[in-house]
């Protein structure tokens, strides 16, 4: 085989020079067309382009390597104008091909703690019929991703741009970094410079990759022809991390890569690259996507937040069942030009790319819920002390689902008292080990540190309240400052089941009015009677919800008689005679004195009852506060134990009197009980029929519900009169003063860690100034702190009312998220993802913050997904 000679000096400077004349032909002819202009807009350049492209020679051919780049660059260029003419018309230039996509992000890209969805892409086929909207992206071209572990070897001039432009991944400086076996892990430190003068400056150059857990130099990565561990494989020695990293950036090839990077990013900015027009046209359609996606991130807001579901049967546009999503597109798009172009697209065939589709729904849904749950830990850790509410529910598919609800104190500004959702969690175990294990995770995902935990509040479930392995229980373990407090609500509703299972005659009762409603209720025609007779018709009444039962009560209370004429109706109207013995008898019982004295009874001890629980619902309800409405609460029961049965007979006679029956009570036949021993006195039955209902009724459930209530209060007692020192100390003695305080901070005080100091804590409350009026709250003290600007005078006294404030006195907002569960997913959704179901409970929930939220920065977490496998 012949080898063949190597060509001589004068013969390759010929060539060369050959060559270098090609490319200056080229140049010259695209020089009107690619020079830099002062002035005109990005869109400005894209219709020039467009007007003029029919005029460009083609790109000729060069065969050094140095001009290879350059070469395809033009080719490229000239390709994608060439195939956006042939797709759109000649006034809508500035549209890219409908076969490439245009990147949305905009520099810098932050990393993110938890790792991007990873979900796959589909593919759109060509559109038969009605355009589909199931998918979202045909065949698209690859980009480089975000983590620098994932980008090609070999980078071409295109990615190289794109990632000039992008700008190097930046590390949120909450995150935490993955400890290796030997205990040693990146650190924020080494993303900054320290100088010999103390002052330090930010290593731009440096990026993280979260897939390797290394470090790499991103102007080496894209311009370094040496190899070498910072721009191949990365470092991971964190311990000559220090090191590695001087000696890096002081090379001479680090400087020139720099440089290199530096004069890309500024022409690039001014657009004075090679292909400059074909960016132009990129901005231009990134621009145009940014507006679609804007819309219809809006539509999902939405919808989300009046809890309407978003798909229908089908995912095609203009068909009548696809769903509320598609019908609002629609809707918009016969105002709104820019949906509006986007529906023609589509139905066209011009684009294969609809971003409509219940893939990219689920994406849009994940990233609005993200970036709420990132401002809600972003208040949390600024707010330091929190509380953790918990509740348990099965949905509709027979899943239990744990509602997860964080209390804060917010110092911005003015103290408020906030409480957050972070979202519903599939409970596997219903255990104490199984639920706390569970919420532990949970808080360790979102970076929120559990040793910032001073209150727990649950219902009261064995589970959840149990002093040995119930969850609160469990968490004291690890945190013995998270004190525990049951739900307030639960507990005056347990109060009333008690005072109600404890006497005969108060459980019949319930029992008739049960039955009155099931007989109206079981007919439209004996509900329509009902109605004709009564403004307020009967209710039902739940099994745990006692306090409701008012509601049933007070129908009978103020409108017996109209009751009792409908039913004496129906009874004369009824044809089936079970129905007129079951009316004529409810007949007989609200018309009996009995019945009256019952109702006057219980409507006056759930009114009492009704009135605290309201305020214990409270979103802002306060540990003292809440202790002092069930004190008061308590005396109200005994106050009405001393006098409350005179009054009920008097109020039951004026019924009675209202429905023309006689006021008096049948006597029943004496029953004597049998003697077991010789020694046993004979008992003394009461022959006062009054007396008796007094003594095994009224004063039975009365002195139940006294004894019931100060014995389930008496946990939150013993946690508020940790905290009482903060509101009584200018009525306590300096021995008193001193001794309460030593507690409160004992209880704030773990191990080593304390909360507060209790020489300063002793001093500052010994100082503290006049109050502007006597009794104030916890919170009025806390905000008095705020407004007169003391906090930085008396900084224990600050920290402790945050904590008392903090801790929370019941679950009602834990309940309140199970109302959204029952909207959100209900029969018709039942077969919804978990993260669909929490990125909409979220937005639903929290719909304050997510109004707050901007559509920019959530295109921008959307853009950062997508852009790690295709360039759009």
């Amino acid at each position: 085989m012949k080898r063949l000679s190597k060509p001589s000096g004068a013969a390759f400077r010929k060539r060369r020079r050959e060559e270098e004349e090609k490319r200056a032909q080229s140049r010259d002819a695209l020089r009107k067309y690619l020079q830099p202009r002062q002035g005109p807009t990005v869109e400005a350049a894209a219709e020039e382009a467009a007007s003029s492209v029919s005029q460009l020679p083609s790109p000729v051919a060069v065969s050094d390597s140095d001009s290879e780049h350059s070469s395809q660059a033009l080719s490229r260029s000239t390709a994608v104008i060439e195939t956006q003419l042939q797709n759109v018309d000649a006034g809508a230039v500035s549209e890219a091909p409908s076969s490439s996509t245009v990147i949305l992000q905009t520099p810098p890209q932050t990393v993110e703690p938890e790792g991007p969805s990873t979900s796959s892409l589909n593919t759109i086929r060509q559109p038969t019929g009605a355009p589909s909207t199931s998918t979202d992206v045909c065949e698209p071209i690859s980009a480089a991703p975000i983590d620098p572990a994932d980008w090609p070897p070999n980078l071409s001039d295109s990615e190289r741009t794109e990632l000039v432009s992008r700008g190097p991944p930046v590390i949120r400086s909450d995150f935490s970094f993955p400890k290796k076996q030997d205990g040693r892990s990146c650190h924020h430190r080494h993303f900054f410079r320290l100088l010999t003068n103390g002052e330090k400056i930010k290593r731009s150059w440096l990026m993280y990759s979260k897939k390797k857990d290394s470090l790499y130099c991103f102007c080496c990565k894209l311009f370094s022809q040496k190899t070498f561990k910072l721009s191949k494989d990365g470092t991971d020695d964190w311990k000559n991390c220090g090191d590695i990293l001087k000696t890096h950036e002081n090379s001479k090839e680090h400087t020139n890569n720099m440089g290199s990077w530096r004069e890309l990013e500024s022409r690039s900015k001014k657009g004075q690259t090679i292909d400059n027009i074909e960016m132009a046209i990129i901005h231009a359609e990134r621009r145009r996507w940014r507006e679609v996606l804007t819309r219809l991130v809006a539509i999902i807001k939405s919808l989300a937040e009046r809890n309407i579901a978003l798909r229908g049967s089908t995912d095609q546009l203009n068909q009548p069942n696809n769903g509320n999503f598609l019908k609002e597109v629609e809707l918009m798009a016969q105002f709104d030009p820019v949906l509006k172009e986007h529906i023609i697209k589509i139905e066209g065939g011009a684009s294969h790319t609809t971003y409509l589709g219940k893939t990219i729904q689920n994406e849009l849904i994940d990233c609005l819920s993200e970036r709420i749950l990132h401002a809600i830990v972003k208040e949390i850790n600024e707010s330091k002390y929190y509380a953790i509410i918990l509740d348990c529910t099965p949905d509709v598919s027979h899943v239990e689902q744990l509602s997860v609800i964080i209390r804060i104190v917010s110092v911005e500004g003015t103290p408020q008292i906030k409480e957050h959702f972070l979202g519903f969690l599939e409970a596997e175990e219903t255990t104490g080990e199984g639920l706390s294990a569970l919420i532990l995770k949970k808080l360790l995902q979102l970076n929120i540190p559990f040793d910032d935990c001073r209150g727990q509040s649950y219902d009261n479930g064995a589970n959840m309240k149990g002093k040995n392995k119930g969850v609160q229980a469990r968490l004291l373990q690890v945190n013995p400052r998270a004190l525990f407090v049951p739900c307030g609500a639960h507990t005056v509703n347990l109060v009333v089941s008690d005072a109600a299972k404890s006497s005969a005659e108060a459980t019949c009762y319930f029992g008739y009015l049960q039955k009155l409603f099931n007989l109206f209720s079981a007919s439209t025609q004996r509900w329509a009677t009902l109605k004709e007779h009564v403004d307020i018709t009967v209710k039902s009444w739940a099994d745990t919800r006692w306090e409701s039962r008012i509601n049933s009560v007070a129908a009978v209370r103020f409108q017996a008689g109209k009751v009792r004429d409908a039913l004496l109706e129906v009874r004369n109207a009824a044809s089936d005679p079970t129905i007129k013995i079951e009316s004529q008898s409810l007949a007989e019982e609200i018309g009996s004195y009995r019945f009256c004295i019952c109702t006057v009874v219980w409507f006056e001890i759930l009114s009492k009852i009704q009135i605290v629980n309201k305020h214990l619902q409270s979103q802002t309800m306060q540990l003292d506060v809440a202790v002092d409405l069930l004190e008061k609460a308590e005396a109200s029961l005994a106050s009405y134990r001393n006098t409350g049965f005179d009054e009920a007979l008097k109020s039951a006679k004026e019924m009675c009197e209202n429905m023309n029956v006689v006021a008096a009570l049948k006597e029943k036949r004496l029953r004597t009980t049998k003697q077991q021993f010789s020694y046993e006195a004979p008992d003394e039955p009461q022959t006062d029929a009054l007396k008796k209902m007094e003594v095994s009724f009224f004063n039975t459930i009365v002195d139940v519900a006294i004894s019931s209530l100060r014995e389930r209060t008496g946990m939150m007692s013993d946690v508020a009169d940790k905290f009482r020192v903060l509101i009584n100390f200018p009525k306590l003695n300096a021995e008193d003063l001193e001794k309460q305080a030593k507690d409160l901070c004992q209880t704030l005080s773990f191990g080593e860690k304390s909360d507060l100091n209790i020489e300063e804590l002793i001093m500052e409350l010994q100082s503290f100034p006049k109050w502007p009026k006597q009794n104030m709250t916890a919170f009025e003290l806390l905000v008095f702190l705020e407004e007169k600007g003391l906090k930085e005078v008396f900084p224990n006294m600050w920290v402790a009312l945050r904590i008392a404030v903090t801790t929370p006195v019941t679950v009602a907002s834990a309940e309140r998220s199970f109302s959204k569960l029952k909207l959100i997913k209900n029969y018709l959704r039942s077969t919804m993802s978990q993260e669909r179901l929490n990125g909409l409970a979220v937005m639903s929930i929290n719909r304050e913050i997510s109004r707050q939220i901007s559509y920019d920065a959530t295109i921008d977490a959307f853009a950062a997904r997508k852009s790690r496998r295709v360039k759009f």
